[in-house]
């Protein structure tokens, strides 16, 4: 391999040597990669556990409630307070991608929980609750989000 590509009297690196840094180049990308994925999945595989396996916390809700906080400060009627991915809904976010009434059938884990609290704590007071698909990853369905919504309603 060369030791100083700019220095015009070094020897020409042979197209093996090329090849060979290339090559390198090409593995050590795919290991940085390779450790991006992995964290991520540790990450994915902590969220899904804590997603059907706990309750929403005091914490979430605190953050749900910043949102909403913010929203209203820059003037807006709805805000995003939740998201998981649509693979955590019993039909991987068909209905609610296809806006099927009974799309909260499919919910499950906190999704679910955070959804029965919405009827039966925000509902009554005037709040509406959208879901959505927010991103199609290779063209499928990718996250669901929750999105809450306090506009006066539509006489």
């Amino acid at each position: 391999m060369p030791q100083n590509r700019f220095d015009p009297n070094a020897p020409v690196p042979s197209a093996d040597e090329l090849r060979k840094e290339m090559l390198e180049k090409q593995l050590a990308e795919m290991e940085r990669l390779d450790k991006i994925k992995d964290v991520q999945s540790k990450q994915l595989a902590k969220f899904a556990d804590e997603f059907f396996n706990r309750h929403v916390g005091e914490q979430e809700r605190a953050i749900i409630r910043n949102v909403v906080s913010r929203a209203v400060q820059d003037g807006k009627m709805e805000a995003l307070v939740y998201s998981f991915p649509s693979d955590f809904c019993t039909d991987s976010g068909r209905a609610i991608n296809n806006a099927d009434p009974d799309w909260p059938e499919t919910l499950q884990g906190k999704a679910k929980e955070l959804f029965d609290r919405f009827k039966e704590v925000a509902q009554p007071q005037g709040y509406r609750l959208k879901a959505m698909v927010i991103n199609f990853p290779n063209g499928v369905p990718g996250d669901i989000g929750f999105y809450l919504n306090w506009e006066p309603p539509v006489a």
